[in-house]
């Protein structure tokens, strides 16, 4: 019999809370059950195990990255739109470590659901490149490149790889200002 007040959406949000304090790592039934107070085999009345779990926190992960990205750009164009989605992007990272995890390492590459809320993502960033009118080949060169300075960057903070005592906004803005420039080159 499933206890009552537990559900799908609160295994989530104690799995969330885990692997954004913890670490992926430290995601485990045990850990979950743990977290709420119930014995593991508790859990398996709403989820079908692990897998399951590490599914839904990539589809959570990958729409809370498009709901921080969104309205950060929202309205803007041009070069104001790519820095209001390099930031967003960044505070999503800092804010959510174990979600953004998920959001790149996804556990089934093939899920439409997943692929279908990430394809938002692209989406939002093809459409602030609109404005530099590019060929749609390039555009999808730009998109990747973006993603690439993004991801890259905010794995190297995540790691702690930015030691030197510089504000890592300021380089992160730089990089996105280079990059910015190079995308008239490529026309």
């Amino acid at each position: 019999m499933p206890r009552v007040g537990l559900d799908l959406s609160k295994i989530i949000q104690a799995a969330a809370k885990i692997v954004d304090e913890q670490g992926v790592e430290a995601i485990t039934l045990a850990a979950i059950a743990r977290d709420l107070s119930v014995k593991p085999p508790s859990l398996f009345n709403h989820v079908q195990g692990l897998s399951q779990i590490k599914r839904e926190l990539s589809l959570i992960g990958v729409k809370m990255l498009y709901d921080t990205m969104q309205p950060a750009s929202d309205g803007k164009l041009g070069d104001e739109a790519i820095f209001a989605l390099a930031n967003a992007y960044l505070q999503f990272t800092r804010d959510h470590p174990g979600l953004y995890e998920f959001t790149i390492a996804l556990p089934h590459p093939k899920d439409e659901e997943i692929e279908k809320e990430g394809n938002k993502i692209i989406a939002l960033i093809t459409e602030a490149l609109r404005n530099y009118q590019l060929s749609e080949e390039n555009a999808i060169h730009a998109v990747r490149g973006l993603r690439s300075i993004l991801h890259g960057f905010s794995s190297l903070e995540q790691k702690g790889g930015f030691g030197m005592p510089l504000r890592k906004e300021e380089s992160l803005n730089l990089v996105i200002k280079a990059f910015l420039t190079g995308l008239d080159q490529i026309k």
